[in-house]
């Protein structure tokens, strides 16, 4: 999957513009054009090789939304707006990130972006299985077989962004065919509509995608994530029993196991002075690992490599700590690496994080009561918590770095210190020893290690929602114990699961990695939650009102949709 996802995107950017452009084209036939010496759908999705090519600018697509600030990655929203951070560095209203609802009007660039992201995917999709499904199965190795596998890679798609439109807009158009010319006319479809039309995109992957493992290259969408995602879908439907039968699917018939014993390339590498699988999990190059039977898609990265792009979670999440400037005995406080004659300021543990993911103190404390000393999530190499002075010159050399020490009122900001300087840093989003780039800022924040859009952890603990939702609590304290006895975390009794343990659980195991605000939304605990836990001192509660379960529609959409009525959403 790196050369497929990599070398082909590039080579084929502009089947890309061509898609996008067919939401503006006309279906006037004084303008049709016949293709023949540039790309289109109708030149390009003849053969099995232009099928790769459509799939593969898919890929393209979503990973470069799933990292994009105000497009829909998990680098952002996993934990903005909801109960688990908020943007350290400009913790005020105003920030470019979700600190208060306040903020989120129909102009506000990331509901715009949101809402172009997904239906830019769904038309991508679209364009792409209408394409194939006029195609002669001969066109294909495998025939009908090979066919349906692309054609489920795209439906697949298609209500991947479908699961995050309808759970952020509440009621959208239901486009199930490309957009071939000037549309004004749009109608909002109800969610249950978009839910149905979701639950048999994923069926159809689930039946037509390849097995887990017999998939052509990593990254690709094989038929677990199709089950998962429909089980997924089939909560948000409130049937509890179809998401048993659908998580079991996943959980019983493929090989996916948590991983339990230390592997890949940390094993003699392990920076932060010790480790353990949990850490390993999330060290380059593992990720892709046959060994790893926990990862069930990973979205690709690769450092030095046309296309290979690059993440910058390390950028994201963890403190501004070179921005405390000097010691108490007045000397720098952290010198960093040596690099081109001078000290950067900087060091390659945690490269250049900026505080825009500011975890809230129950995901930095509250949360691990209990198990502080035994979870090995919590171990002090996958959340690192101490900070030392860094200058041979200063008497504090080497000492932990403890704001109580200084004795000039004007150093001493609480806000500021912990909010944006020091604050606990969670490993899996770094990457010691592996920054490949802008080495005088010890990688600049960016990371090319390969991403989890989906573990097995997770679907144990969809599994565990779904158990609790047909009322066999003990059933689900069984998959949440599976990964707690993992993480040598006390095992829950099924007297103490409810769906807030279950969240904390998830927070847990799948801080950073799950999209936070759709299983808020999902188990209907999202205004609850913000409200007890997002304690952002200058937005508490991110000032969460009951109308922001739903997001505003962009105005731009209603402005332009002069042919049908599109009402706005409730409160805004």
């Amino acid at each position: 999957m790196k050369t497929y996802l990599i070398n082909c995107v590039l080579k084929f950017w502009c089947l890309g513009l061509v898609l996008s452009l067919l939401i503006s084209s006309c279906n006037d036939s004084v303008l049709e054009e016949v293709p023949l010496d540039f790309f289109s759908p109708e030149n390009s999705f003849t053969t099995e090789a232009g099928a790769l090519q459509g799939i593969t600018a898919l890929h393209d697509r979503v990973r470069t939304a799933y990292y994009s600030y105000t497009e829909f990655g998990t680098m952002n929203w996993a934990t903005h707006g909801s109960d688990l951070g908020f943007n350290g560095e400009i913790p005020e209203r105003g920030s470019p990130y979700l600190n208060s609802y306040l903020d989120m009007t129909p102009i506000w660039k990331p509901v715009v972006d949101h809402w172009t992201a997904g239906f830019k995917i769904v038309q991508w999709a679209n364009v792409l299985i209408d394409q194939l499904e006029n195609l002669d199965p001969s066109m294909f190795a495998t025939g009908e077989e090979g066919k349906n596998m692309y054609i489920g890679e795209a439906r697949f798609f298609r209500a991947f962004a479908y699961r995050n439109l309808v759970s952020t807009f509440g009621d959208i158009p239901l486009l199930d065919r490309p957009v071939q010319s000037a549309k004004a006319d749009f109608v909002r479809d109800p969610v249950s509509s978009i839910h149905k039309f979701m639950e048999e995109d994923f069926k159809f992957a689930a039946t037509y995608l390849p097995k887990p493992g017999e998939e052509a290259a990593p990254g690709r969408i094989t038929q677990g994530v199709a089950w998962h995602y429909l089980a997924e879908t089939y909560l948000e439907q409130k049937n509890p029993e179809a998401a048993v039968e659908a998580a079991s699917q996943v959980v019983d018939g493929y090989h996916y196991r948590l991983m339990t014993e230390r592997f890949g390339n940390r094993l003699s590498h392990d920076y932060m002075g010790s480790g353990d699988v949990y850490y390993d999990l999330f060290g380059y190059s593992n990720h892709n690992l046959a060994s790893n039977t926990e990862a069930m898609w990973v979205i690709q990265i690769e450092p030095n490599v046309t296309g290979g792009k690059q993440v910058s979670s390390a950028y994201i999440y963890g403190p501004r700590y070179f921005d405390i400037g000097l010691t108490p005995d007045g000397k720098k406080a952290i010198l960093g690496k040596f690099y081109n004659g001078s000290y950067t300021g900087y060091n390659d543990t945690l490269s250049r994080p900026t505080a825009n993911a500011r975890g809230t103190n129950f995901v930095h404390y509250y949360m691990w009561d209990g198990d502080w000393y035994t979870d090995i999530r919590n171990a002090k190499h996958n959340i690192k918590r101490d900070f030392y002075f860094d200058n041979p010159e200063s008497a504090y050399h080497g000492h932990k770095i403890d704001f109580s020490l200084y004795t000039n009122p004007k150093r001493s900001n609480p806000m500021l210190d912990t909010c944006k300087i020091l604050f606990p840093v969670f490993m899996k989003f770094h990457d010691p020893g592996n920054y490949f780039v802008d080495p005088g800022r010890s990688g600049g924040g960016v990371t090319h290690k390969d991403w989890y859009a989906l573990r097995f952890a997770e679907t144990l603990l969809l599994r565990a929602e779904a158990y609790l939702g047909v009322g066999r609590p003990d059933l689900a304290a069984e998959d949440i114990n599976k990964v707690r006895n993992r993480a040598h975390a006390t095992p829950v009794s099924p007297a103490d699961v409810d769906i807030d343990y279950i969240l904390d659980e998830r927070a847990r195991e799948l801080y950073g990695e799950e999209w936070r605000l759709i299983a808020l939304r999902r188990t209907g605990k999202l205004i609850e939650r913000v409200r007890k836990y997002n304690d952002n001192p200058m937005c508490p509660g991110a000032h969460i009102q009951e109308h922001n379960v739903r997001w505003p529609i962009p105005q731009s959409q209603i402005d332009l949709n002069i042919d049908a009525d599109f009402p706005q959403n409730p409160g805004y």
